[in-house]
């Protein structure tokens, strides 16, 4: 599959993409609504990125615990129920007089909520598209996330200068809503991928099993960390620049769907494992500059070009697929983007805190540099497993299943 055409042909693709669409756009607005609110009400970089990212670091406890669910639930059931949830969290968030300690404790709950919706989402578009359409639809699904954010910032930024943040919140929840009702209707009702029932037990071994393959573990940390490290330094753009944070986030959608329309639809399917280097790079490095506190403008360029680099997930991704048993796909995508999203809340902790200590375009530079360093070390380390005699009918240092389960670590 290679056209856009036949992608959107697929039944239940559209609708599937339109519930993730208002889902997206609640968040962005959200997210900057409730990160503008806690910042005018404490002036703290750190609880501001905090506020922003939460949910995702507290998504660690459920990939620890709940991710099985991911094959073992009905999908529409678990995405219509996760959007309804996040509207009422943040309903209650748009409380006036509602404590700092009360809105860190829903920003906890949504997260634990959402550990969920990455691992759901994934294997239900693995199942909506054919094998050879898979990245083409991942592309347009990453591409989707970009505008609606791109349109989700800009539009919160603006809305923010005419309303409260308390009400954006309200739009936000009422988004979420509709979320919720597209999935409903739109969606087909589909069995568990899996048997049996979630449980953090099943949750244990299957991400052990998913981490006994020395690729597979190389190919998640390349997902997870250059991207959370970045990601902690975007967290700070309302501290940065308090009066363009909307544009800078509007400016990171931007490019980051040019680079996977260009990637998921120009760039020949044998190419594409070579860039998952270069781009973590090029994720990173504009980010350097920011040491010179460049005005909003140049900000912005630098943005706009780094933001790029987040194609590299595309290319991971594919390369993840390819290392998993298919019905494991859905808890390797969702340990996938649990694992990113945790690692985004520890980078915008980290970030916030580092900027507590100097300022913000010194911390968003120390976090580049760490990206930078953990590139080129991934990427070391895959170099030196290719040169690695491969055990009879693996890949070069892939562990077998089979093996794995040998070891103790068995397929629940």
């Amino acid at each position: 599959m290679r056209s856009y055409r036949t992608l959107f042909r697929t039944p239940e693709f559209t609708p599937f993409l339109l519930s993730f669409a208002a889902f997206a756009a609640a968040q962005t607005i959200g997210g900057l609504a409730l990160a503008t609110l806690v910042f005018r009400a404490t002036g703290s970089p750190l609880l501001s990125a905090v506020s922003m990212f939460g949910p995702q670091l507290a998504q660690l406890l459920g990939a620890a615990f709940l991710l099985s669910g991911a094959d073992r639930l009905p999908p529409r059931a678990v995405l219509s129920g996760m959007a309804l949830a996040f509207a009422a969290g943040t309903a209650v968030l748009a409380l006036p007089g509602l404590p700092v300690w009360a809105v860190f404790a829903v920003v906890l709950l949504q997260g634990l909520v959402a550990s969920l919706g990455g691992g759901v989402r994934g294997g239900l578009l693995n199942e909506i598209l054919s094998k050879d359409g898979y990245v083409l639809g991942r592309s347009v699904y990453n591409m989707l996330w970009g505008l609606m954010q791109m349109a989700g910032f800009a539009t919160g930024g603006a809305l923010l200068a005419l309303l409260s943040p308390r009400t954006c919140l309200l739009l936000a929840a009422a988004l979420y809503l509709m979320s919720a009702l597209v999935t409903r209707l739109g969606l087909t009702a589909r069995p568990p991928r899996s048997s049996g029932r979630p449980s953090a037990s099943a949750t244990w071994r299957t991400n052990a099993l998913l981490w006994s393959s020395r690729p597979r573990r190389l190919t998640f940390l390349g997902l997870w960390v250059p991207n959370g490290l970045v990601v902690g330094g975007d967290s700070l753009y309302v501290s940065y620049a308090p009066g363009a944070a909307g544009t800078l986030y509007a400016c990171g959608a931007l490019g980051m769907f040019l680079g996977d329309m260009a990637v998921g639809r120009l760039v020949p399917p044998a190419l594409r494992p070579r860039l998952a280097t270069p781009l973590r790079l090029l994720l990173a490095a504009p980010y350097l500059f920011f040491v010179l506190q460049p005005g909003a403008a140049l900000s912005a360029v630098a943005v706009t070009v780094a933001s790029v680099g987040f194609a590299a997930s595309l290319v991971l991704q594919e390369r993840l697929m390819s290392l998993t048993p298919d019905d494991l796909a859905g808890q390797a995508l969702g340990l996938h983007a649990t694992g990113m999203a945790a690692l985004q809340g520890v980078g915008a902790a980290l970030a916030g805190t580092l900027a507590q200590l100097t300022s913000p375009a010194t911390a968003m530079t120390l976090m580049a540099a760490g990206s930078v360093a953990v590139t080129l070390t991934l990427a070391a380390l895959g170099r030196h497993d290719k040169r690695q005699p491969a055990v009879p009918g693996t890949r070069p240092g892939v562990v077998s299943e089979a093996a794995a389960a040998d070891q103790g670590t068995v397929r629940p």
